[in-house]
């Protein structure tokens, strides 16, 4: 797709109303925990050097339908995200790629527990319309696949029959609408 005729151009922020990132990860060999942080931004830059994205996530802000103490330890937690040392979570990407047929992938660099590592996420893109109020507004959504054990997250417990409690693999997803600022 050319620079005239992607679908983005200037400068998006993420309604943060409208826009999370949820992580899955096996639970127990058997089910999906998810959870997801409520506080959330990004900035989609579309001009002639291509697309790139940068966002940020509070570690604070993680939803977790658990008791406290569990919330605690997974925020707070040296084994998990550390939130005192490492408040935020987050993504730089200096080349997003949009496909005609509204498919995404970036290539870029996500830093969890003050730990960088690159990441390729795919996804898909919806192309920016008017709302009711004369803005612009256009949605990305990517998924990427990471081992938690690359950001130094490896608390794990045996099961009694094999195996462990918490699987190694977690699906991020990122789910922005943007609007185009002013």
């Amino acid at each position: 797709m050319s620079v005239a005729t992607q679908p983005f151009t200037g400068t998006f922020v993420a309604d943060p109303v409208h826009s999370s990132v949820e992580f899955t990860v096996r639970h127990m060999k058997v089910s999906l925990f998810r959870a997801w942080f409520d506080d959330v931004d990004a900035r989609l830059v579309a001009d002639e050097h291509g697309i790139r994205l940068g966002g940020a996530a509070r570690v604070e802000s993680v939803s977790i339908r658990s008791p406290r103490e569990f919330r605690e330890h997974v925020v707070h937690g040296a084994e998990f995200f550390d939130a005192g040392n490492h408040p935020e979570i987050t993504v730089r990407s200096e080349g997003i790629h949009l496909g005609e047929d509204g498919t995404a992938t970036g290539h870029g660099e996500l830093t969890i527990r003050g730990i960088t590592r690159p990441v390729t996420a795919t996804g898909t893109y919806r192309a920016p319309v008017e709302d009711p109020y004369g803005s612009l507004r256009g949605a990305l959504e990517l998924t990427a696949t990471v081992d938690r054990r690359d950001w130094g997250m490896d608390w794990q417990a045996p099961l009694p029959a094999g195996g462990d409690a918490l699987g190694h693999e977690v699906q991020l997803s990122v789910h922005l609408e943007l609007v185009k600022e002013a």
